[in-house]
């Protein structure tokens, strides 16, 4: 019998090296981009891939005398669409090795273990990899989605969509190179992925073949989950710095690192820390390092977000556009601005921004300061000249006090107005909704109200038995968004372009950022124009009147063309679901509570 050594090297020692999994998608023999153009299968079925992503653990290495390399612990997400096709493995000892495995998912009690306590950035935040199954519990192990039309049909009109979210324990991968490579110092490894053998496995004309969830006696998940564990191959090995600009090295597994000393860290030396509570079944947030949170500098924010000497003429505040009372948004489709225009867009509500990966409907904005400047400055919004703001703000002696209080002496500047903006933004946390509550056990849903969340968080697929609304895809979890950009299927009314604003891909036309659903009674009227008045009208759209389109959702594009067709009673239950996100007290003072109650 051969005998192997179990080799495990504290990371940091001379001997330990990082090695880095690259990945290259492929069709066949070809590269394969996401979103990817149209590809044919064997069948000669066309089909576009719009979204593969999947979670990596339990990486082992062999040496070429045997040993066995563990490398528990160490969890990486690859996600084709944003480019992050890496996974870096540390601790690694350098030598000469035979062969390396690892597998997509994640062991059992990580699985279920509580997905909040993984810090920002990491792999496993929900955040950062959009696969956790929220109430369900548990984790997508990987996810292929896209559009999907019969070879022999020349309009893309009639594509449909198909969705395939592989996961639980009996649907983990394993995936096992044999090759010979060395690490000595940072090496990286490219594989790839034939996403057409995959794709192969449906049988697309039949029913069900459109999307699974990997339920038990679902046929298609395990066929999908062994044809991707098959679907790798080797294709080398280079030290990274050849490697270096033909890779994302995936940094998740690290948290942020801070910014030292209170001047850089943008406040005064005397200012009083706030602590940011995080609710319980929320994700951890990537907040800003270089705006710690301060009592002095939320006061002060609040008094800037209703100042009118913050636009032209002192027509209007933020809070013009964004009242508490309507859940920090506007009651009209788009609003008003300082000089009497009328904005581009539907004002967004102000809540949970602590959780935004970027702001505005389009993402245009990578910080919350960024946005409230372009808010400011946008001659259809505010539109403030930014020197006569700063100079009438610094004209107050009172206001130039409280920021010396908060950010320390000098004079008031952009920087230091969207820092305090940010910082009071920041606090609007909502998470104490009637719904909120029962989860806890505190309050009661209403049949009516239970059976709208059994809708939310089911999907529709009704080879498989399911009915539901499949609302949970895109507003899944404590946040109720996935903070994805996204074409929804209204009819194109305007020129408005969308995420393809920022991005110039035309792909991307039509495509809107998905909004939190919290304090949604309170936020109408809905969507990115507020064309729709009320959340009957939201359920109705969704149910019976997406309109087709080269950019339609999969999770959309898969339901039949003349839509769910969900009974009244159901759609009228939904509803009632969706009001139950109202928070019972003002937006934030949730936040100030958390704080205060940490600061005893």
């Amino acid at each position: 019998m051969r005998w192997f050594a179990l080799l495990v090297l504290p990371v940091g020692s001379s001997q330990a090296a990082e090695l880095t999994m690259r990945v290259a998608l492929r069709w066949g023999g070809e590269s394969l981009a996401v979103p990817s153009t149209e590809v044919r299968t064997d069948a000669g079925m066309k089909l576009r891939v719009t979204r593969l992503a999947a979670l990596l653990s339990g990486a082992v290495l062999t040496k070429s005398d045997g040993t066995v390399v563990r490398l528990d612990g160490q969890f990486g997400f690859i996600d084709a669409e944003s480019g992050r096709l890496a996974w870096t493995l540390r601790g690694v000892p350098a030598g000469d090795y035979a062969g390396l495995g690892f597998q997509v998912g994640v062991p059992t009690a990580v699985n279920h273990a509580d997905p909040g306590q993984w810090p920002a950035g990491h792999a496993l935040n929900p955040l950062v990899d959009r696969l956790h199954w929220s109430w369900q519990g548990g984790y997508v192990f990987f996810a292929l989605e896209g559009r999907w039309r019969d070879g022999a049909t020349p309009d893309t009109a009639t594509e449909r969509g198909f969705s395939y979210h592989v996961a639980t324990e009996a649907r983990l991968m394993r995936v096992n190179f044999v090759a010979a490579f060395r690490v000595e110092g940072a090496t990286t490894v490219t594989l790839a992925l034939n996403v057409a053998r995959v794709l192969a496995v449906p049988q697309w004309a039949a029913a069900g073949n459109e999307s699974t969830h990997s339920a038990v006696g679902d046929e298609l998940a395990p066929k999908l989950a062994n044809a991707f564990s098959r679907g790798w191959f080797w294709l080398g090995a280079e030290e990274a710095s050849r490697a270096a600009n033909s890779a994302r090295v995936d940094e998740a597994a690290e948290a942020p690192t801070a910014v030292a000393g209170d001047a850089k860290r943008g406040k005064a030396a005397g200012a009083k820390p706030r602590a940011f509570v995080v609710p319980a079944g929320f994700p951890q947030p990537d907040l800003p390092q270089d705006n710690p949170l301060t009592e002095e500098g939320i006061a002060l924010g609040k008094v800037l977000f209703n100042d009118r000497r913050l636009s032209a003429g002192g027509q209007q505040s933020c809070a013009s556009c964004h009242a508490p009372e309507r859940g920090f948004s506007d009651d009209v489709a788009r609003s008003r601005g300082a000089n009497g225009g009328v904005g581009e867009r539907n004002a967004m509500p102000l809540l949970n921004l602590a959780w935004s990966p970027a702001f505005a409907w389009d993402g245009a904005q990578p910080r919350i300061r960024d946005q409230a400047r372009a808010a400011m400055l946008n001659p259809r919004e505010m539109a403030a000249d930014e020197h006569v703001v700063l100079a009438t703000l610094n004209g107050d002696a009172v206001l130039r006090a409280r920021f010396a209080v908060a950010f320390g002496p000098g004079e008031i500047t952009a920087d230091r107005l969207g820092r305090a903006l940010e910082q009071y933004l920041l606090t609007l946390v909502a998470a104490d909704s009637k719904f909120d509550r029962a989860m806890r056990g505190e309050e009661t849903l209403t049949a009516e109200e239970q059976r709208g969340f059994e809708l939310f968080a089911t999907e529709y697929d009704p080879a498989r038995g399911r009915r539901g609304g499949d609302c949970f895809h895109c507003h899944g979890g404590a946040l109720f968004t996935d903070y994805a950009y996204r074409s929804n299927g209204l009819e194109r009314v305007s020129g408005d372009a969308g995420r393809a604003r920022v991005t110039g891909r035309e792909e991307d036309r039509g495509k809107f950022k998905t909004p939190s659903l919290r304090n949604v009674a309170l936020t109408a009227p809905y969507m990115h124009d507020g064309r729709l008045r009320t959340l009957e009208d939201v359920v109705a759209h969704y149910d019976h009147g997406v309109q087709r389109g080269a950019s339609l959702d999969p999770n959309l594009a898969k339901h039949p063309l003349a839509g769910m067709q969900l009974p009244s009673a159901d759609q009228a239950a939904l509803v009632a679901f969706l009001r139950t996100l109202t928070e019972s007290a003002s937006v934030g003072a949730g936040g100030e509570r958390r704080a205060r109650a940490a600061a005893r």
